[in-house]
């Protein structure tokens, strides 16, 4: 055997773990069937955008797999109220079953049927899984008896005596219920294998904070940043600039439900600087989208000062990042720079304009960008806030530990926004310290930095650098998360002229429709392009205007489809999941979810049509899956480990 000197220490390292020819032989037999299985099945969703509600029910029905599951098997023994009672038993057990147990005349013989259900459904949901991967996810008051009824053959005669006694010894005990949710949570689990979230958990919706929960307790589940999530991880940081604006779009949205009451960040300094500085202002073009029936004309008002307020202090501390980073090249937002405040004007690309709002008492004309010494006391307690929020720094580790930029799995490439590229439909090169960084380069760059601005906690120039490259992120031209030329947030407050409130996209947006484009992006982060797909969110896909979501020959799947209620108007549907299953790619787009309270009481699932996007002519296994090729290598280096034993390089332990 001939070895370097390298791996023969990672081989002696691995001999610690597999002592003997025997312990490494068994672990070989242990994983080599395993690469036989199917892979697993990956679920992909994207912009869910606080909306709670539908999001845990397209987790909990796996985007409607679970209810097709039911019919197939059930379709002819059971009725279509039985076979909805059942999925929606599986969905949540917790509140389904108590409900339909309490008008039961016989509730042994209910529960006898459903254990039944359950158990069988369970079988089917777990044959993708090894019996031991199985046993790790097993609840640890049932582990033995599930495994028991999971691999008890009933229908042998010399078993059914055994397992009819185990269900009815569980019924007899009081332990049906309890049973019963045990198992509908099992079916949920081994529903999904990964969990794939393409961006954008944050804003709109009242519920980011519950959905960030959610993902905490999945099993497996990784994250590709979007813009809307990068600018709370900044604000998380302390970032001011990133704090401001996540303040000023929830108030923007009337959505103040994840920042007060999720992550108790106390809005009481903005509401003083609000009453002192704009108190007599009508703020017009500050009141709120979608106000709720339940706030008072004089809410709505205060609301209305508050995000005037905390809107000047964002321009203001986005002018200060602008002029600290001069390589963002966005001198063309230093805005408040351009005010005459004695005209009342501005002027932008050479043209003036007249202000719609003029009053800004905090604003020294001087210098326009610096705080004003009460907006900056409010600045400070906010900041406060924000870093000593022991939630919100949970959930944003969490983003930090299991997302990124972009994401390469099973020969699919995960990003949210763009990949930048020129108006000829070149892939764009940055300039950076004097060197050209592709588009990937640039990526892990932006990466590296993002983190930087979370974690350099003993170095605060490094931080700050984090923090700022995390609001451009949120905003910058050639921002991947944003996508856009710019963000005209004091154009669409401050100007009549709707031309100035236009965000050109970036030309990926026009060319990433075309196969050669998404190929090239394809081998640009090491992907063959004749088997991989660009899986992409961020702009949602107007499917009633006849907008297509599979673009570039079906190399380019977008699955924004609007599961913030702010956007289904303009898509017509309520969202999209991706399937990617041992036999291929299914898109499933749902239909709007009215409530959680109604799908429990009602049996109101989600409608999702299915579309088989691609589908294999050979069923995919686990040996085709990165996952399969780790496999694989531990395999290899296992052989190695043995041949090393017999050869005598290694002793055995």
């Amino acid at each position: 055997m001939n070895s370097s000197k390298t791996d023969l220490q990672y081989l002696q390292l691995l001999s610690r773990q597999y002592p003997t020819i025997s312990a490494a032989s068994t672990e070989i037999i242990t994983l080599s069937p395993i690469l036989q299985l199917p892979k697993g099945t990956e679920h992909f969703v994207s912009d869910i955008h606080g909306e709670y509600e539908s999001f845990i029910h397209v987790l909990r029905n796996g985007s409607g797999s679970i209810k097709r599951r039911i019919d197939e098997i059930y379709g002819a023994t059971l009725t279509d109220q039985e076979r909805r009672n059942l999925a929606t038993i599986i969905y949540y057990p917790e509140q389904k079953i108590p409900l339909m147990m309490k008008d039961l005349d016989d509730p042994a013989d209910w529960c006898r049927r459903i254990l039944f259900q359950l158990v069988r459904l369970c079988r089917i949901f777990s044959s993708k899984y090894t019996r031991n991967r199985v046993k790790q996810i097993l609840p640890e008051d049932f582990h033995y008896i599930i495994e028991e009824l999971l691999h008890e053959q009933e229908s042998a005669k010399n078993r059914q005596d055994y397992f009819n006694s185990i269900i009815r010894t569980i019924i007899e005990t009081g332990r049906a219920v309890t049973f019963m949710t045990a198992l509908a949570r099992l079916i949920q689990r081994l529903t999904i294998s990964r969990l794939h979230v393409i961006g954008d958990v944050y804003d709109r919706g009242p519920g980011a904070h519950i959905i960030m929960d959610t993902l905490l307790e999945h099993h497996a589940v990784d994250f590709q940043w979007g813009n809307h999530d990068i600018v709370w991880m900044g604000a998380a940081a302390g970032s001011e600039a990133c704090m401001a604006n996540v303040i000023r779009v929830s108030l923007r949205y009337s959505n103040m439900e994840t920042l007060e009451n999720g992550y108790a960040i106390s809005m009481l300094p903005l509401v003083s600087l609000a009453m002192d500085e704009y108190g007599d202002d009508p703020c017009t073009q500050f009141r709120l989208k979608n106000a709720g029936s339940e706030l008072t004309e004089n809410d709505q008002l205060l609301m209305a000062r508050m995000h005037k307020a905390i809107t000047i202090i964002q321009l203001k501390l986005e002018g200060q990042v602008i002029k600290r980073r001069s390589q963002y090249k966005m001198q063309d937002r230093l805005l408040l720079d351009r005010i005459d405040f004695g005209k009342g004007v501005i002027s932008i690309d050479g043209k003036e304009h007249a202000l719609i709002d003029t009053h800004f008492p905090t604003i020294d004309p001087d210098n326009p960008n610096r705080l004003s010494d009460h907006e900056k006391s409010v600045m400070d307690k906010i900041g406060q806030s924000f870093t000593n929020s022991e939630r919100l720094k949970k959930h944003v580790r969490f983003l930090f530990s299991k997302g990124s930029m972009y994401l390469t799995y099973n020969n699919n490439l995960l990003y949210h926004g763009c990949i930048p590229m020129t108006s000829d439909g070149k892939l764009f090169r940055f300039k950076l310290n004097g060197k050209y960084l592709s588009p990937k380069a640039f990526m892990d760059h932006l990466e590296r930095l993002a983190r930087q601005g979370f974690f350099a906690k003993h170095d605060p120039e490094k931080k700050q650098h984090g923090q700022d490259t995390m609001w451009y992120l949120w905003s910058g031209a050639q921002s991947p998360l944003f996508g856009k030329e710019k963000m005209a947030t004091f154009e669409r407050y401050f100007i009549d002229d709707p031309e100035t409130h236009k965000e050109k996209m970036n030309p990926y947006y026009e060319f990433r429709t075309r196969r050669n484009v998404a190929e090239e992006i394809l081998r640009e982060f090491g992907l063959d392009p004749r088997k991989g797909h660009i899986i992409n969110g961020h702009v949602p896909v107007k499917v009633k205007k006849g907008e297509n979501p599979v673009k570039a020959g079906g190399k380019l799947i977008v699955i924004d489809g609007g599961f913030a209620k702010a956007y289904q108007e303009k898509t017509g549907i309520a969202g999209y999941t991706l399937i990617f299953n041992s036999y291929g790619l299914l898109l499933a787009a749902h239909q709007p979810f009215e409530s959680t309270r109604k799908a429990i009481q009602s049996e109101e699932d989600i409608h999702s049509t299915t579309k088989i996007l691609e589908q294999n002519t050979k069923r995919i296994r686990m040996r085709d899956t990165d996952d399969g090729k780790e496999i694989q290598k531990r395999i290899d280096d296992l052989k190695k480990l043995m041949e090393a034993y017999r050869s005598g390089l290694i002793k055995e332990s």
